[in-house]
């Protein structure tokens, strides 16, 4: 409890800096709203001309869109500078989270931590419509809702086991924000859609290596389209806790290789 009540303090250090430049924040909250809302807009005027891609309705994908966006949010929320540590070993910065009295993951997490409020919003409205729709039309049942938070959790800790990784990678490389496009942006643009638009060897690999399809395709296949059984979300968030658990290793051993800027 005291390192979570420490990381706490560290947040709320941190959103007041921020709070310093309000223009700013708003701004930046109001534009990333704005970046996303013509990203689904886009998506909605091919569905309606279509009306479904590869079976899967405008609802459905309505739900993986908002679930995987909710998702990132959560991560981005108070991980942040996890998708950012290259700054940190350029500029030589993470030397002085290596001096601090608490694990410098946790230092790392608390820095520059992000509302993210035009994300909240908007995957918020997305996934309101879109669970309304199919629970009025009795495609899905109101024990979609809980099963949904669930599921942002365990995206949550997917998406920050991945970008967790990738940056990992810095260690050794220093300059990661190619790598990251790739595991990170790429691969969440990706899961915004129906995966059988994708070779099978891709879905493997959004399935597995860069496991962005089990934060939200995956349970959908479940909560919305009705698929397997039961024990596919239990099965989801054990795969989650156990990749997260490797990451935090992977993490550990890369941190223990790391040459600092004075050395």
């Amino acid at each position: 409890m005291s390192t979570v009540r420490m990381f706490l303090l560290l947040v709320k250090a941190s959103v007041r800096s921020r709070m310093q430049y309000k223009f700013n924040f708003w701004l930046s909250t109001v534009l990333a709203a704005l970046v996303s809302v013509m990203d689904f807009l886009l998506l909605s005027v091919i569905l309606w001309k279509f009306d479904a891609i590869q079976g899967w309705s405008l609802y459905e994908i309505g739900y993986l869109y908002a679930t995987i966006l909710l998702s990132k949010a959560l991560y981005r929320s108070f991980a942040n500078d996890v998708h950012h540590l290259e700054k940190y070993l350029v500029s030589g910065d993470l030397d002085q989270l290596l001096v601090r009295p608490i694990p410098v993951l946790l230092a790392l997490m608390s820095q520059n931590f992000r509302l993210m409020l035009g994300e909240w919003v908007q995957g918020g409205i997305i996934l309101t419509l879109c669970l309304g729709q199919l629970i009025s039309s009795g495609q899905v049942t109101a024990a979609a809702i809980p099963l949904t938070l669930v599921v942002l959790v365990t995206g949550a800790a997917l998406l920050f086991a991945i970008g967790l990784g990738t940056a990992t990678f810095g260690f050794w490389t220093t300059r990661v924000s190619e790598l990251q496009n790739l595991t990170e942006d790429a691969a969440n643009k990706a899961v915004q859609y129906p995966m059988e638009l994708y070779p099978g060897w891709l879905r493997t690999l959004l399935l597995t290596l860069i496991p962005v399809g089990m934060a939200n395709y995956m349970p959908a296949l479940y909560i919305v389209k009705g698929q397997f059984g039961w024990w596919l979300l239990p099965a989801v968030m054990a795969f989650a806790i156990v990749f997260l658990w490797l990451m935090l290793r992977f993490w550990r051993f890369g941190l223990s290789r790391y040459q600092s800027s004075g050395s």
